[in-house]
């Protein structure tokens, strides 16, 4: 990583831990940061998602703070800001495996297709552990490896701990269902800890100097903020795109793993409001001013923002609309260069007529 004296080049693979839908590249951050910032300089991303500015910030040796709604968000993110040992991460990932037998264990279809009876029981002696104390950065790091390999493809050599299954988003129990039926899928007999030490020898072989932190809290409201005491100079964002309301749905079987319930939920708790562009414009103004009071006067803000062509609204608009009536300026606005095809999640907000709405960069000044 150009500009960091000593790193490993492999450092940079943390920020591959877990997969989160509409994640943006480390190199966006990476990009407003390097060369720029100074060094005493904080970093502040009120919609972290899975982390990738709070790492970025990490691997430039900047202190951060990431904030989110989601708690699967701030596990992940969570994970990416801790290096323990991976001899630690092993002998906690085999100390929760001898626990007894769990005292809870979903029951239903989904579940007995979903995973082998005896993987089922080790995810819920991880949970049940986690749910107790998850305070250490061995047990951080563990349940970041673990949420990365809840659910995905079945390979030769297991890579994940379910039947096959998306990546990024978790799968919905009567379709699934349905196509592990029709394909004669059934659930494979992982060996959890193996799956748990390729993963740590992947991710924390290289360590990193600790730094930043993130909080679970929503940045509309000034109490999330209270206990913090330094402020910012940087603040790298994407906002939720106007419209996406699955954050939740396709997060529920990390959702389950971190204490949430065992079906899909379709609230839209602790969300920005979708139900008009004026009311999704003014959660937003609430964030922009909040931060605001966090950060020194000259900040600097960068936001990824884009829609989806099923909204008929134009992204553009309502970014520059929900900061007419904050104290941050808008110096700048660029369109985000086409990544790599079959490489861009936003290629999946395409409408029923194959429209893509674009992606831009705005940047804005405190003051």
């Amino acid at each position: 990583m150009k500009g960091e004296v000593g790193m490993h080049p492999d450092a940079a693979r943390l920020n591959a831990i877990a997969p989160y839908f509409t994640m943006f590249p480390l190199s966006f951050p990476l990009s407003v940061l390097e060369g720029k910032a100074r060094p005493t300089e904080r970093v502040l991303d009120p919609f972290c998602g899975r982390g990738t500015t709070n790492f970025a910030a990490r691997l430039l040796g900047l202190d951060s703070l990431g904030v989110d709604s989601s708690p699967v968000a701030v596990a992940i993110t969570a994970a990416k800001l801790v290096s323990p040992p991976v001899d630690d991460i092993l002998e906690e990932a085999r100390r929760i495996l001898a626990r007894p037998a769990p005292q809870e264990v979903p029951q239903g279809e989904f579940w007995q297709w979903a995973y082998h009876p005896e993987v089922l029981a080790e995810v819920c002696r991880f949970r049940e552990a986690f749910l107790e104390e998850c305070s250490s950065p061995a047990r951080q790091a563990l349940r970041g490896i673990l949420l990365g390999a809840l659910h995905g493809p079945v390979y030769k050599s297991a890579s994940y701990l379910s039947n096959q299954c998306p990546r990024t988003y978790a799968p919905k129990p009567a379709y699934a269902v349905r196509f592990w039926h029709s394909q004669g899928l059934r659930p494979p007999r992982v060996n959890t800890l193996e799956v748990i030490e390729r993963r740590a020898r992947r991710y924390y072989a290289c360590p990193l100097p600790p730094k930043g932190a993130v909080t679970l809290g929503d940045s509309r409201e000034g109490e999330t903020f209270r206990g913090v005491r330094q402020k910012f100079h940087w603040v790298i964002t994407s906002p939720p795109y106007f419209g996406m309301r699955t954050y939740l749905p396709d997060q529920w079987l990390r959702g389950w793993f971190l204490g949430g319930p065992d079906t899909v939920q379709y609230n839209q708790s602790g969300q920005l409001g979708h139900g008009s562009p004026e009311r999704f414009v003014e959660d937003l103004a609430r964030v922009w001013r909040n931060i605001a009071e966090q950060c020194v006067n000259g900040a600097r803000m960068a936001v990824r923002f884009g829609g989806i062509a099923s909204r008929n609204a134009e992204p553009i608009e309502l970014i520059h609309r929900s900061f007419s009536s904050t104290p941050w300026r808008v110096v700048g606005c660029e369109p985000v260069p086409p990544a790599p095809k079959g490489r861009r999640q936003a290629s999946s907000f395409l409408g029923k007529d194959g429209r893509f709405v674009g992606e831009f960069d705005l940047f804005c000044v405190l003051g």
